[in-house]
């Protein structure tokens, strides 16, 4: 634990004492077990030996943020791959990019978020009911890719049942910072047999405020050194040009300072849902479309060597005509700005629902996704750089049966498949078409006084590309884990598990420039399956006035892939390579809540967490992994009477100094938040009224695992007002 955390982390862990002299009652453990039922595993209404947590309700609205990644990282051992504010994917335990699954109703998202940190998900949290988050390996259900863990977004696009009455809700909200306004609806309705929903959002933001420069001060730093460098390599010959040049080198480095370039958005999405409900059952079918374009920041510095570049081979030709100048100057000045991203996916989903389906079974469920995506990546010239497209389609068979041997549980088969294609000058990868298809079965058998889960899977992936030899690989998954009721008010589980992950294209194919992250990036066809041996202990508490959580996890890979720096440039790019090489990951993830006080409808709650991991690479010199998150720390305070809350949550995220080779530190930041809101009943109508702030202290927050971190901080102070109607 670094010193910084110390604070909050005893601040947490006074709250647990008070905890524990609380007397309950066993209904109250059954009101504390209620709130993490994971609907979209088959175990869960008897809890999970699985880590995990549910964001739904008042909750979620509380922590709703622009992406989905954003809108979980305050969870206990959860973080931000962030790269701006249209980008966010989660990292679960330090795990991240295709070792985490992002779901949208138990269905794969399909865009290309895992081939790339400036890749936006295209599951968007304004659309949510609830977020499920599976912090451990969720390979059993969902495959190789969700060996560090599962968020699975639910929508409510395909009605299960028909609504007694029309019901809608409707966010509208503005932020001071960037100018920022979104729109958000949702309609329920149906008749008869029939169900139907509509959806609908817009975002739209500036370039949004940063407390400082947008380069971090160690970056600069580390750029005046390599600047310094090369001028005493070049000599000091025409000492007047090149002191005029360092001023322009420094005007330009001055720009970036309080604005983030390239970081605005325009985003815009809708779905429409129908389904035919009947006696045993029901299916029923959804079109969604997403749309828009957002900008890629930390690029305003690599215009400004451009520009530096032209003028030392300006200077080299001894200077053209009077005339060329000029029109040079008029080129630079089309090429001034940031490249950006214009998004479009189109998806369909069909699911159908059957009770007692057949003899032996009591629940069918069929779920299929069919997904088209497409983004271009536009230069400042509006010339499009590169296109990505990646059609895909995925299903799911998942049978509950009735208890055999005392076992119940359920068995599944999955299928998917993706062409993935890349073309244009960042095409660093060869087009790949890659198949999986696994089978499985979790089951779960209670004995007195404790019960216990087990699981296995078996799946093939194939990898395609367009010019090489394929690759194919076999893997089996297996766990048995244990849950424990200690006394009516502590549940304690265990979990033991093996999976392995077979490597996705990118870390097997590709062979260029990818300039969004300032990377060639270089693949290793000889990549083996990734193994994982998971060990994980939850001790979970809860009464009418407290609740405590702790998880303890060690994992132990074995041929571990991952990308690092080569420290070799190709084109002024910095070499990336995959590699493999065993490792273990370890950590820590608490939290605590407390009610105060009491009297008529008012409640004061305190609450806390803290959370650390731990990640070795088994090597010679340096073992540090890259995009590994800090310690991190934090305390808050909620206040409700009736219609009106109000909450501050205060957390520390400690420095980063355990880094990778040619990886910068990350200096630690405070965070600083508050939620107000005030709601209006008036028949079957709620109105809320909110304010939202967030960095209220103004840090320079830099996510330690955002690949840009150095290059594109997070907003400075934001305030932002709302609307909210529920009817």
């Amino acid at each position: 634990m670094k010193f910084g955390n110390v604070f909050p982390a005893v601040a947490l862990l006074c709250i647990a004492p008070a905890a524990l002299g609380q007397d309950e009652a066993a209904a109250n453990r059954s009101e504390a077990i209620e709130e993490i039922v994971i609907l979209g595993h088959p175990l869960s209404a008897d809890g999970l030996a699985t880590p995990a947590d549910v964001l739904a309700g008042e909750e979620l609205e509380r922590k709703l943020a622009d992406t989905l990644g954003a809108t979980v990282a305050g969870e206990p051992g959860i973080h931000n791959g962030s790269y701006g504010i249209a980008v966010g994917r989660p990292v679960i335990h330090g795990l991240g990019g295709p070792r985490v699954r992002i779901m949208e109703d138990r269905i794969d998202a399909m865009d290309v978020s895992v081939t790339s940190g400036d890749h936006a998900v295209t599951v968007d949290p304004f659309i949510a009911e609830r977020v499920e988050l599976f912090k451990g390996s969720g390979t059993l259900l969902y495959g190789s890719g969700s060996i560090g863990g599962v968020v699975d977004t639910h929508t409510g696009r395909i009605p299960e049942a028909v609504p007694d009455e029309l019901s809608g809700r409707l966010d509208l909200r503005w932020a001071d910072n960037g100018d920022a306004g979104s729109g958000s609806f949702r309609l329920d309705g149906g008749a008869d047999n029939f169900a139907w929903h509509l959806d609908g959002f817009r975002r739209e933001s500036d370039d949004y405020e940063i407390p400082g420069y947008a380069e971090s001060a160690l970056f600069r730093a580390m750029e005046e050194h390599e600047h310094e460098e090369h001028e005493d390599e070049m000599g000091h010959h025409d000492d007047d040009e090149d002191h005029h040049d360092e001023e322009e080198h420094h005007d330009e480095e001055e720009e970036a300072f309080g604005v983030l370039p390239g970081s605005a958005l325009d985003m815009m999405g809708g779905a429409a849902g129908f389904s035919f409900i009947g006696e045993r059952g029901f299916i029923g079918v959804s079109v969604s479309n997403l749309n828009g374009e957002y900008g890629i920041p930390g690029h305003a510095h690599d215009h400004g060597h451009e520009h530096e570049e032209d003028e030392h081979h300006d200077e080299a030709a001894h200077h053209d005509d009077e005339d060329h100048e000029e029109e040079e100057h008029h080129d630079e000045h089309e090429e001034e700005g940031n490249p950006f991203i214009d998004l479009k996916q189109t998806r369909v989903d069909l699911e159908a629902g059957l009770t007692d389906p057949l003899p032996g079974f009591s629940n069918l469920n069929l779920r299929l996704g069919v997904n088209d995506y497409e983004h271009l990546e536009i230069e400042p010239s509006g010339e499009v750089g590169t296109a990505f497209e990646n059609e895909a389609w995925e299903a799911r068979v998942e049978l509950t049966h009735l208890p055999v041997g005392g076992w119940g549980g359920a068995v599944g088969l999955q299928l998917s498949d993706r062409s993935f294609s890349v073309v244009g000058e960042e095409a660093f990868t060869a087009p790949v078409d890659s198949r999986a298809m696994g089978v499985f079965w979790v089951g779960e058998r209670s004995f007195e006084g404790f019960a216990i889960e087990a699981g296995a899977r078996l799946e093939n992936v194939e990898h395609e590309p367009a010019n090489s030899t394929g690759t194919d690989f076999t893997t089996l998954s297996a766990s048995l884990g244990a849950i424990m009721p200690l006394n009516d008010a502590w549940t304690a589980t265990v979990l033991a598990d093996y999976s392995a992950r077979a490597p996705v294209g990118e870390e097997l194919f590709s062979n260029g420039p990818h300039l969004a992250t300032r990377s060639f990036e270089v693949g290793d066809p000889g990549l083996k399956e990734e193994q994982a041996l998971n060990f994980s202990a939850t001790l979970r508490g809860a009464g009418s006035r407290w609740s405590v959580a702790g998880t303890l996890y060690y994992t132990q890979f074995n041929d571990f892939i991952y990308q690092a720096a080569t420290g070799e440039e190709l084109d002024e790019l910095i070499v990336r390579a995959f590699g493999q090489a065993d490792a273990t990951f370890s950590g820590l993830d608490l939290e605590a809540s407390l009610v105060l006080a009491e009297w008529g409808d008012a409640r004061l709650e305190a609450r806390g967490f803290f959370d650390t991991v731990s990640a070795d690479l088994d090597v010679s010199g340096n073992d540090n992994l890259p995009l590994i998150p800090p310690d991190r720390a934090g305390i808050g305070l909620e206040y409700s009477a009736g219609a009106f809350s109000a909450s501050v949550d205060y957390s520390r995220v400690s420095e980063q100094n355990s880094v990778a080779d040619f990886e910068l530190p990350t200096e630690g930041y405070d965070d600083l938040r508050a939620y107000v809101r005030y709601g209006i009943e008036r028949g079957d109508t709620w109105t809320e009224l909110y304010l939202r702030g967030r960095n209220l202290t103004g840090d320079e927050q830099r996510h330690h695992t955002s690949i840009v971190k150095d290059l594109a901080p997070a907003p400075g102070r934001t305030i932002e007002a709302g609307l909210r109607v529920r009817f």
